[in-house]
């Protein structure tokens, strides 16, 4: 039997079932349906698409995986070099990992043993933003601050080694003031954050979290697993605020595959290279650096660079804000809009109740939560598969 995620099993309502997909659209018992949330914000280039099967293909007809281990690949090689090219600064030491929840762990316990190998054992704090979500896996839950999803830690009592400040550029400055001492990092989902409410906020808090870090020596990471690859407008936040660890994810495949990579700047790689071994990150998850899924990153890095993909971002948010221009309805809170990304924020969330029905009927995928209605939609969608997404959401607080 399977266990799905983030439902109870007993009054869940059943899963579609999905036969084929292409493009936007997925072939299910319930009909054709445009996913509006790109599977979880990962199909950036649509589902089937030729070019990425075929890199799978390609490589699978070689050798599937083997492990990072004492042995090393060809695929492994090109896609660190090609994210240390693509991103920012110098982002350049690539640790991969098999999941975006991972990839945290990876960065959190960098962060760490980073001044624990300085001597620096003080430094046990994380700081973290109320309402931030940063996967499942218990580190990442710690930093969490979503009870929605995390409330299992209230066994624990609350965490002495989690921080949350608001995005507020005062409250960050008097977390710092109060508690640098501690705090061996700083961590974000930087302008957008995903499953804490597609909440979003403005670039000015992070050039100052930037300062600070700097200034109180705490290093900053930047969870990009959502975010990254277009999703806020930009190709990575990180072009915008350079931080010293990035984390990547969903979209690093295109979605075909689960992969993650923690890309560390010079000074923390350099905090843990040198002939002790005590020193060395003791991590090693065995699908890390996955010979298909660095195959088929590299085609979706190719894909998103050669096909002006910021440009089908731009095009995304001006048809959305066009739809949207005017329109309320007294339930709503507020509506956000930023790249590729649309949430309407109601008061209550029953006002959503029966809304994922109604969007299949009207042949649009959507799942809603708590009290969001979002879309992310792959950037390959047309403007009229586009509209329909969101003559949908309109249309639920018309009937």
């Amino acid at each position: 039997m399977i266990w799905y995620p983030y439902q109870q099993m007993k009054t869940m309502d059943a899963p579609y079932e999905v036969l084929d997909a292409e493009g936007v659209y997925l072939q299910t018992n319930a009909g054709t349906l445009i996913d509006s949330i790109s599977s979880w914000w990962s199909v950036i280039h649509g589902y089937r698409h030729p070019e990425l099967t075929a890199a799978i293909r390609a490589q699978a007809e070689k050798f599937s995986h083997v492990m990072l281990g004492g042995l090393t690949h060809e695929p492994v090689r090109r896609l660190a070099d090609k994210l240390a090219a693509f991103l920012p600064g110098d982002l350049d030491y690539c640790f991969f990992s098999d999941s975006g929840s991972v990839g945290v762990e990876v960065a959190l316990k960098m962060a760490l043993q980073y001044y624990v190998n300085r001597g620096e054992t003080r430094r046990t704090k994380v700081l973290a933003l109320t309402h931030a979500y940063h996967g499942d896996t218990f580190k990442a839950m710690e930093v969490g601050d979503d009870e929605d999803y995390h409330f299992v830690l209230k066994a624990y009592g609350k965490s002495p080694n989690a921080i949350h400040v608001p995005t507020e550029i005062p409250a960050l400055e008097r977390a710092f003031a109060e508690h640098h001492a501690e705090l061996n990092c700083f961590i974000v989902e930087p302008l957008l954050q995903g499953a804490g409410g597609m909440r979003m906020y403005d670039v000015a808090f992070l050039k100052r979290a930037r300062e600070l870090c700097d200034a109180y020596g705490v290093l900053l990471i930047f969870d990009e697993v959502a975010t990254g690859f277009g999703r806020t407008g930009n190709r990575f936040v990180a072009d915008l605020v350079l931080p010293d660890i990035i984390v990547l994810g969903k979209a690093l495949t295109g979605g075909c595959i689960g992969h993650a990579a923690t890309v560390a700047n010079r000074k923390v790689y350099e905090g843990f290279y040198g002939d002790e071994p005590e020193k060395a990150l003791m991590h090693g998850p065995t699908f890390m650096g996955n010979a298909i899924a660095c195959a088929v990153a590299l085609k979706s890095i190719v894909i998103f660079e050669r096909d002006d993909y910021l440009a089908k971002i731009r095009r995304i948010e001006a048809i959305t804000r066009r739809e949207l221009a005017g329109f309320s309805d007294p339930r709503i809170r507020e509506i956000r809009i930023m790249g590729g990304c649309v949430c309407i924020e109601v008061f209550d969330p029953a006002t959503l109740k029966g809304y994922r029905q109604f969007a299949c009927s009207r042949g649009v995928f959507a799942r809603p939560f708590l009290n969001y209605l979002y879309a992310m939609v792959p950037y390959v969608i047309g403007e009229a598969e586009l509209v329909r997404v969101l003559d949908t959401m309109k249309a639920w607080f018309r009937r």
